[in-house]
């Protein structure tokens, strides 16, 4: 199952609609199972547009002031066995996962955790768990009408790679994210390296 993550989307902003950054987004999640928005979606037709992909399924953040019935404050799912909590905003996110647990989930134990707020990407794996905030792909590191990053999720039974993906091609001068990739099997972690960029 590939699971799309995507947080901190902030529309409207200087632009409506994420078809107004290019096709980068909408090609990133074209081929989803399913959609996990972190939050600060601000408007609900952008989850409309994303739901023309996949099922989505959001945590409320912040700037959300909207309702809607795909959007609760934390969402906690069972995919493949894996159970996967979803936050807006766990800052900050270095500290102890046994912390961030409590503090977001009521001390459930979880394989994979997600979160967004901070509009800076961070994968990482410690204390048996992932930890995943995809960044923002709209205002990335809180710049107006830069393309940012998106994550990912390759779930099924036993496996879970996860990427930080940036969309178009950064610079080091303008936004200096890396895109990173991370692969557990049988509850271990395995590696780490490099991840992808999606050019136009």
């Amino acid at each position: 199952m590939r699971v799309a993550v995507i947080s901190d989307t902030h529309l409207p902003s200087l632009i409506r609609s994420p078809d107004e950054l290019g096709p980068e987004l909408a090609t990133f999640l074209t081929d989803s199972d399913l959609i996990l928005h972190a939050g600060d979606v601000v408007r609900p037709y952008v989850l409309d547009w994303c739901e023309q992909f996949a099922p989505v399924i959001v945590a409320r953040g912040n700037n959300d002031s909207f309702e809607d019935d795909r959007m609760q404050p934390v969402q906690v799912l069972d995919i493949e066995g894996w159970r996967i909590g979803m936050i807006h905003e766990l800052r900050p996110e270095e500290r102890p996962v046994a912390e961030l647990l409590a503090e977001g989930f009521g001390g459930e134990p979880l394989d994979v955790i997600i979160a967004g707020d901070t509009h800076y990407e961070r994968i990482e794996y410690r204390d048996n768990t992932l930890v995943l905030n995809s960044g923002s792909p709209t205002l990335a590191h809180h710049r107006e009408m830069t393309l940012g990053t998106v994550g990912f999720l390759e779930i099924s039974d036993g496996r879970i790679h996860a990427e930080i993906v940036a969309l178009g091609n950064p610079t080091a001068d303008l936004v200096p994210w890396r895109p990173r990739h991370l692969l557990i099997e049988d509850r271990r972690f395995v590696c780490e390296g490099p991840g992808a960029l999606i050019t136009p």
